[in-house]
């Protein structure tokens, strides 16, 4: 059995993540799900939910042929409960893993499930943080100290301060640092705005994902 659990969501699709880089392919199973809850959760346009799920069947492809063993939970596998929770207890009761091991979700519902698994499967979790983003939660909470308001918008300008991204020196290249007072226009009366609408995600086919 393998010692490692690695559970890769769909916003974690980089060979780069942590919790790949701090394992061995022989060592770790890798599990991926496609749940239902998440996908209902709040409405999805049909082509959003296609291109998620199709990335995350391609990118599980690419960990087989990179010598990952990867536990794949489809859409419409009967078994599948359709919550992250329950099909972490699937695959552990299938595994029997020594530690589960994660790269932090951006997403802070995922990210307090994930902190309860320890307790509710009985294996010990490591989460990693997640290094793809520019600031760690430390930087944040630094630049927040204190501040009577968080508005993002100046802790945007210190991030590109310190990446140098679209800066000239000290200034803004174009010298604006953002459009958000153009982009808050009410659109003309005469403009057609689409329709935002809910797609049940069993309706998508498999012609879309492949």
């Amino acid at each position: 059995m393998s010692k490692i659990l690695i559970p890769i969501f769909s916003d974690h699709l980089s060979h780069s993540l942590s919790a790949l880089e701090a394992s061995e392919p022989d060592e770790a199973t890798v599990l991926m799900m496609e749940v239902r809850g998440e996908a209902t959760r709040v409405p999805h346009h049909a082509q959003k939910l296609a291109f998620i799920y199709s990335t995350m069947r391609h990118f599980a492809e690419e960990l087989r042929e990179a010598g990952w063993t990867v536990d794949y939970v489809e859409l419409t596998d009967p078994d599948n409960t359709h919550s992250f929770g329950d099909e972490m207890a699937r695959a552990v009761e299938r595994y029997s893993p020594e530690r589960i091991r994660i790269t932090e979700p951006s997403e802070y519902g995922v990210r307090e499930q994930v902190k309860g698994w320890e307790d509710e499967l009985g294996v010990p979790v490591t989460i990693l943080p997640d290094d793809r983003f520019v600031a760690t939660h430390e930087e944040f909470e630094e630049w927040a100290e204190g501040r009577k308001q968080l508005r993002m918008e100046y802790f945007y300008r210190d991030m590109r301060r310190k990446t140098n991204l679209l800066m000239d020196g000290d200034d803004p290249v174009g010298g604006e640092w953002n459009f958000d007072k153009e982009n808050r226009k009410t659109p003309p009366k005469d403009h057609e705005m689409s329709e935002p609408f809910r797609i049940e995600p069993d309706a998508i086919t498999q012609e879309c994902l492949d």
